[in-house]
């Protein structure tokens, strides 16, 4: 999971683009990077940390051009401590490339060995991203003659990578003198969107709140296997390039992931948070008798809009328990769990007032690891609850997610080969309460507005163990968890999602 953007304007981009990574933070805070073009000149300057204390002053005035892009980076394979590994990623052949990803190739090993032996071509890294801007500049270079680039030529490259790439990736590239491409795998399971400004530039992001962050009009999604290349003068040009494709976005971005005020592929993320509350709600009756619960209390801040619309149906209070110190980063972030079980009690605070002596029923996005719960639970109870309830907006989490989301490995999963009462007597709540996964998929689904692309379904591995792509094994599943990004020295676990999503 990252947030990537890209930008063609007639005036300097370099500010723009730092806004729209402001504003897609949430997808990432261990690196952020982005690079400029002047005439057929790059600018670039990446480094580890958030987008604020990465680039100063001096940084900016350093990236001119009225093309660029960006990226904020949430590492899911490779080395997370790695500088090297920030993106944007740089190759000179042909007409020199740049390129930022959002995703997770499935065969980026067997991409690997086939770049070294038959294309000829060096990775220097462990990032997939790396693998995937080589296999484009070497389509690009198969698919072009000459100093002349034209989209026809753009897109058949785009055409083959498709062909040889296999996994989930949102791309926005640039190619030096031509222009900037975007284009999105097959099943479109990362988002990627289109908006155009009042003076004619053209912005991609992640996620249309960058686009509207920044005042420009959303315009419209970029399709599954479909590529958009702007040339230097600022004419688009689109071709749907994948032989196969269908819709099937991430289920987890709408859960979790993705800003409440973002709409991704005609489908509004806060009234699927809404919708989500509404049928969890009925679960929670079917558990606990509403005359049992007191009030109802989000794990801030995801959950909020799901807690909110439960509240409401079951006639109940809804309050605010926990005080979130937004000066310390998103838990699931924290590379190591020592760090990440500190980094709770340090974020949240709870009000006293709220909890003494009531049944409280906790509302939360999704339960991953379960440490996070248990230790929320813990203060839920130090702070005089007289029982806990704990609800689950999304499914138990029983199988890890191969296309961009650092969950931990099946193991580590609390939810993996447990039943529901073995996960409540870990995280030590009184009564624990899953959304159903149909439920869930009907709850997203009735989020889409009207004229909102066809969806053929979602990906929801991560609580189904059905993967879109259809090429992932067992024995996949295991060479991935071995290619998550690095650890520290001290061999610490570094999986960057543990619960909650304490974004926005």
């Amino acid at each position: 999971m990252c947030g990537i953007v890209g930008v063609v304007s007639q005036t300097n981009v370099n500010q723009l683009i730092y806004d729209a990574l402001l504003l897609l933070q949430h997808r990432g805070q261990d690196a952020a990077g982005i690079v400029t073009q002047l005439e057929h000149k790059f600018f670039m300057h990446k480094a580890k940390g958030m987008v604020r204390d990465v680039f100063r002053t001096r940084n900016m005035r350093a990236l001119p051009g009225n093309v660029g892009l960006g990226q904020v980076r949430y590492p899911t394979a490779g080395n997370a401590y790695s500088e090297e590994e920030a993106q944007p990623f740089y190759v000179n052949a042909p007409f020199g490339l740049v390129m930022v990803h959002n995703g997770n190739l499935t065969n980026a090993q067997a991409l690997k060995a086939e770049l070294f032996s038959t294309d000829h071509r060096h990775i220097n890294t462990e990032s997939d991203s790396e693998v995937l801007l080589n296999v484009l500049a070497h389509e690009l270079e198969k698919t072009t003659r000459g100093v002349v680039l034209a989209p026809a030529d753009v897109f058949e490259a785009v055409r083959g990578v498709h062909g040889r790439v296999k996994g989930s990736y949102a791309v926005v590239a640039m190619i030096a003198g031509h222009g900037l491409l975007a284009f999105r795998d097959p099943f479109g399971i990362r988002p990627l969107c289109l908006g155009q400004g009042a003076d004619g530039t053209w912005m991609v992001g992640s996620e249309s709140v960058a686009l509207e962050g920044t005042g420009h009009t959303f315009v419209r999604d970029v399709a599954p296997g479909e590529a958009i290349f702007i040339d230097m003068k600022g004419q688009l040009h689109a071709q749907q390039c994948a032989a196969k494709h269908q819709l099937m976005p991430c289920i987890f971005e709408y859960v979790y992931l993705a800003r409440p005020d973002s709409t991704m592929d005609g489908i509004s993320v806060y009234q699927a948070r809404l919708n989500l509350g509404e049928t969890l709600a009925k679960r929670v009756v079917s558990t606990v008798p509403p005359s049992e619960i007191d009030v109802v209390i989000p794990i801030p801040e995801s959950s909020r809009p799901s807690a909110t619309e439960l509240a409401h149906l079951l006639g109940k209070p809804y309050r605010e328990g926990f005080v979130k110190n937004r000066y310390v980063g998103r838990t699931f972030i924290m590379p190591g769990q020592a760090v990440r079980k500190k980094s709770v009690r340090q974020k949240l605070n709870v009000i006293v007032s709220e909890f003494k002596g009531r049944n409280v029923l906790l509302v939360d996005d999704s339960i991953v690891r379960g440490t996070t719960s248990r230790e929320i639970v813990q203060m839920a109870r130090d702070a005089g609850a007289r029982k806990v309830y704990l609800a689950s907006a999304a499914p138990p989490v029983r199988f890890p997610n191969v296309y961009g989301i650092d969950m931990p490995t099946p193991e580590e999963l609390v939810a993996h080969n447990r039943s529901v009462e073995q996960v409540r007597e870990i995280i030590g709540c009184d009564a624990l309460i899953y959304q159903d996964i149909g439920p869930m998929i009907d709850a997203v689904k009735r989020a889409a507005m009207p004229g909102s692309p066809a969806l053929q379904g979602f990906d929801a591995s991560c609580f189904d163990g059905v993967y879109v792509t259809g090429d992932v094994t067992a024995d996949d599943i295991t060479r991935l968890n071995q290619q998550r990004a690095g650890s520290e020295e001290d061999g610490a676990d570094n999986s960057r999602l543990a619960l909650p999503n304490h974004s926005e």
